[in-house]
């Protein structure tokens, strides 16, 4: 019987965790999910990859109860099961950690775990057995935490062990976790590694969702690759290669590797930051005196744990928070404290972490994103009041086409995007005004392998047009691999900066947790 396995002493056990059998799942316009099979084992970890759009997320958020299948089957623990909602899926012992984590800031880590599920003494609230309960998961699974800290206080890392505690504390012998690593640094990672080598250990089954191939092979025991929303393969991670599976992704071979190559160049900054200084949204200072040049044909790499002054610095060049002193510089001109459209009009572009958030407005078309910020341009514009909507359009398909852009029509609602065209369009938009300037936030962030290999040759061929990048990033591979310089920032100041071919991971991470740096 499948899934059952026999004890020495001749007892039948249950092996299996979860069954799905031909799943199917349509969306207007899209079938997400094409009768997907996938089984799951206690004991184990299994990673789920693919591009964007190839319907990890969707299949995983139908066994959670989000979304329900317009075909076939779930078994859990082999009960034939219809998971109508997430209460069901807690209740079957199925939990999962969003790549977005769902937690109030402002309650304590203990609130947010027990919230719903808070134990009594009684008619009264015992916060007591609350604490003591989550310290013994604490304990038990290695997940590092203090129980009454506010959310609010934690780095990401910490925020991702509240969300999965938050399962646990629910009971959830089933895990899924989507995308955990997307906002993690280095040293976090690898404590997540760990936490999950822990729960595999304990009997826990474990769904880990990544568009990282070397991370699912360093924690996966099984790997099922998905495209265009079929299984194309499920293989014992000992068989996989990095090669193999990126193949299988995306059907043809993938470059893992850029190497920028030597560029002719007398060196003119373009970009110079000097002396900043710029508090965050509760007045604390963020930035503290943070001087940086880059470079023509140079691409300055910006690497450190999340949390380390690394958001408000970005968002004082490119306009949307103002320093409290320093200057910022683009050419020959002092722009501290420029509007974002003014900025732009003298060649500085920005590729925002969060492309949802700041960098697309979703219920717009992909014409109306591709002119945001160049509404008023005479292309586009019929005097002060009317839109040229035509050739908005011509010039929002000529992105299209020019950037690889998978979208139905330019007048299709950006949200209907996979996260990876998205991305492509906003680059579409910012590269394609000719700048000067391009400031890239975790420009990869949540992309799969060939939208990565993308991403990296349109920020190297920036800088052979003799553009100034600045990319700031948490992958150290990325920053090591794209940047002539690395900076690191640790505590709102920049504690080190490397040249590329000086630059080790050790010194980096060192660098990033507080450690001494270089100057370069």
């Amino acid at each position: 019987m499948p899934g059952v396995e026999e004890t020495p002493g001749g007892a039948r056990r249950i092996s299996q965790a979860v069954r799905m059998e031909g799943i199917v799942k349509r969306f207007p316009g899209v079938l997400a999910n094409a009768g997907i099979d996938f089984s799951l084992d206690f004991g184990e970890a299994h990673g789920l990859l693919g591009e964007n759009g190839a319907g990890k997320t969707v299949l995983m958020s139908i066994l959670y109860g989000l979304y329900q299948p317009d075909g076939g089957r779930i078994f859990v623990r082999g009960t034939p099961t219809r998971i109508g909602s997430p209460a069901v899926a807690i209740r079957l012992g199925i939990g999962m950690v969003h790549q977005h984590f769902m937690l109030v800031p402002r309650l304590t880590v203990a609130e947010n775990i027990a919230v719903g599920w808070e134990p009594t003494r009684g008619p009264l609230f015992d916060r007591r057995a609350m604490v003591r309960r989550i310290e013994v998961l604490v304990k038990q699974y290695g997940l590092e935490v203090d129980p009454t800290a506010r959310v609010e206080e934690l780095a990401v890392g910490e925020q991702q062990r509240v969300e999965i505690l938050k399962a646990l504390y629910r009971g959830a012998e089933v895990l899924i976790l989507d995308e955990p690593t997307a906002v993690l640094a280095e040293q976090e990672t690898e404590a997540l590694f760990a936490a999950v080598r822990v729960l595999k250990e304990q009997g826990k089954a474990v769904v880990f969702i990544t568009h990282k191939l070397d991370e699912a092979l360093a924690v996966c025991d099984r790997i099922t690759v998905l495209r265009k929303g079929k299984n194309v393969g499920t293989l014992p991670a000992r068989q996989a290669t990095p090669a193999r599976l990126a193949e299988l992704m995306v059907g043809r071979e993938v470059v893992f590797q850029v190497r920028p190559e030597p560029v002719e160049s007398e060196g003119h900054p373009l970009l110079a930051v000097e002396g900043l200084v710029v508090t965050d949204d509760r007045g604390v200072q963020a930035v503290r005196g943070v001087s940086l040049v880059v470079h023509d044909h140079e691409i300055l790499g910006i690497a450190g744990v999340q949390g380390n002054g690394q958001k408000e610095l970005v968002e004082a060049i490119c306009g949307l928070r103002q320093p409290q002193a320093g200057h910022v510089s683009v050419g020959e001109r002092d722009l501290t404290g420029a509007s974002p459209r003014k900025l732009a009009r003298a060649g500085l572009v920005h590729i925002p972490e969060d492309r949802q958030q700041r960098g697309l407005i979703l219920p717009f078309t992909v014409a109306e994103n591709a002119v945001l910020g160049q509404e008023c341009d005479p292309r586009f514009a019929i005097g002060p009041w009317a839109q040229a909507r035509r050739n908005i359009a011509r010039y929002a398909q000529e992105l299209v086409e020019r950037f690889s852009i998978a979208a139905p029509s330019v007048r299709t609602p950006v949200q209907a995007l996979s996260g990876g065209n998205q991305q492509r369009l906003i680059l579409a938009r910012e590269l394609g005004r000719g700048p000067r300037v391009v400031v890239a936030v975790q420009p990869t962030r949540g992309l799969d392998v060939a939208g990565m290999e993308f991403v990296w040759n349109q920020l190297l061929a920036m800088r052979r047009q003799g553009c100034a990048v600045l990319l700031v990033s948490m992958d150290l591979d990325e920053v090591m691999m794209l940047a002539d310089r690395v900076a690191v920032m640790y505590k709102g100041a920049v504690v080190g900066v490397w040249r590329r071919e000086e630059a080790t991971k050790h010194d980096l991470g060192l660098a990033m947790l507080g450690g001494k740096g270089a100057v370069a």
